[in-house]
């Protein structure tokens, strides 16, 4: 991120840059400010919520710079405005990674320790601890959400809703042309289809964002606050990383798609005043779930090699998936060594996605003869396919990526940086750069979760404050 921004090296190894990234000193010019917004959580109107503990330092190039943890807003409510090395370590790495895999998402700048002691409770159970403080500086063209319409439009605020809106396009959309009614529903056709898009790309690489609430939905379309996320290590459609979610799953991978759309009704109740006119709001919306079933297939289809469009492949598809989720199977892993099937051996499928299992034991009787089928299935329909082995092999590859950023990892690299060895998280931010290179150096990060893993803290579910 620092070429973008026109860091040279010397420049982030300066004392001055390290003044500006903990929040020690201003950038010239520059009027620090938090930002108010409002949002539903959890499916509830929250009313006024705001940046707790994020504060917008300027703009550099085009690109809006942002401090996470250094202190009280005016929005921190009765929170101390902090951040620890834990969550810190967490969102510099995966808005890194994401940004990598092709997904669009906040970026991250750099990493800081504060020296402060923070006072936490991780898991919400009564058992707070001091942690080391840290600051994640992020960048991106905005930090607007959906929450900053809803606030204006709850408060009956159609002023500065218009004026947000109008600012919005003419800086971030421009190529809409002059706000106006028509420009409007075009913001909006622009925000839905950036929010598919992106949430296309989790169900693509399996990672479910554990608190999709309106104030966390970016009006670009981009990953935004990455709290208690987690990438899908046994495929399961109905798992949640966010304890706080536990019960109702609200959040689940499953779900995304949905809850995607259910945040755009409320972005679209909240522009409604600017429009006046509920059928061409509701059209928008309507074509979202279309729009998602097909875009679904095209990924899916991209995932399995599968280039041609033919109308039985969402049979397969979804006979794939029941395959799945009737036995534990990492999702990273079975999709990245499908990618060398061989259509004229499918006998040998079982044994090409053998490490992918959890429990490979357990793969016998009607759910052997089930994945045998399948595999039959999918080799028939290679047959339709008039590409080389080779180079769907290599599409495969583009789409699957190798490495991602699993929680155990994440927790290995805190772990260490917690003793003041960074090493870990070098390493691992490196491994993400090419997240669909096979890099024979970093193999052993091509594995499934440990078993010590399962359940420890951080590695599996996580609260809100991770």
């Amino acid at each position: 991120m620092q070429q973008e921004l026109g860091f040279s090296d010397e420049d982030i190894q300066s004392k001055e840059f390290l003044l500006y990234v903990t929040g020690n000193a201003n950038i010239e010019n520059s009027k620090p400010f938090a930002m108010c917004y409002a949002g539903h959580q959890f499916g509830n109107w929250a009313g006024q919520l705001g940046d707790g503990r994020a504060i917008n330092l300027g703009e550099i190039k085009n690109w809006a710079l942002q401090l996470k943890g250094a202190g009280p807003t005016p929005y921190s409510r009765t929170a101390d405005g902090l951040a620890v090395l834990r969550s810190s370590i967490r969102e510099y790495l995966c808005s890194e990674a994401m940004h990598h895999l092709g997904i669009p998402s906040t970026r991250s700048l750099s990493l800081s320790l504060t020296g402060d002691q923070v006072l936490r409770d991780v898991l919400y159970n009564g058992n707070p601890a001091y942690e080391k403080g840290a600051i994640v500086s992020r960048v991106a063209k905005t930090f607007l959400r959906f929450g900053n319409f809803e606030l204006f439009a709850a408060r009956n605020d159609l002023k500065n809703l218009k004026t947000l809106t109008d600012y919005t396009i003419k800086n971030h959309f421009p190529r809409l042309g002059n706000p106006c009614k028509e420009v409007y529903l075009k913001f909006f056709q622009e925000i839905t289809n950036k929010t598919l898009e992106m949430i296309i790309h989790w169900q693509r690489v399996g990672f479910v964002h554990g608190v999709m609430n309106t104030d966390n939905m970016s009006i670009l379309g981009l990953t935004i606050d990455y709290g208690p996320y987690g990438w899908l290590e046994g495929f399961d459609l109905g798992w949640t990383p966010n304890t706080t979610d536990k019960q109702h799953k609200r959040y689940r991978y499953g779900n995304q798609p949905n809850i995607g759309l259910w945040n755009l009704y409320q972005l679209a109740n909240a522009l409604y005043p600017l429009i006046d006119e509920a059928a061409p709001l509701e059209k928008i919306l309507e074509g979202y779930k279309s729009s998602f079933a097909q875009k679904s297939l095209e990924m899916m289809r991209a995932k399995l090699g599968l280039f041609l469009a033919e109308k039985t492949d969402i049979n397969l598809i979804q006979s794939l998936e029941d395959n799945l989720q009737v036995i534990e199977i990492d999702m990273t892993i079975f999709f990245r060594l499908l990618s060398s099937f061989k259509k004229e051996q499918p006998e040998k499928g079982i044994e090409l996605i053998q490490d992918a299992f959890y429990t490979p034991d357990k793969l016998v009787g009607e759910i052997l003869n089930d994945w045998k089928h399948w595999f039959v299935s999918y080799a028939k329909r290679l047959e339709k396919e008039n590409i080389s082995y080779e180079e769907r092999e290599q599409r495969m590859k583009t789409t699957n990526p190798k490495y991602v950023l699993r929680n155990y990892m994440a927790q290995l690299a805190i772990d260490k940086a917690d003793k003041g060895d960074i090493s870990l998280v070098k390493e691992i931010y490196e491994l993400l750069k090419k997240p669909y290179s096979e890099q024979p150096e970093f193999e052993h990060w091509f594995a499934k979760r440990p078993e010590w893993a399962r359940h420890k803290v951080g590695c599996s579910m996580l609260s809100c404050s991770s």
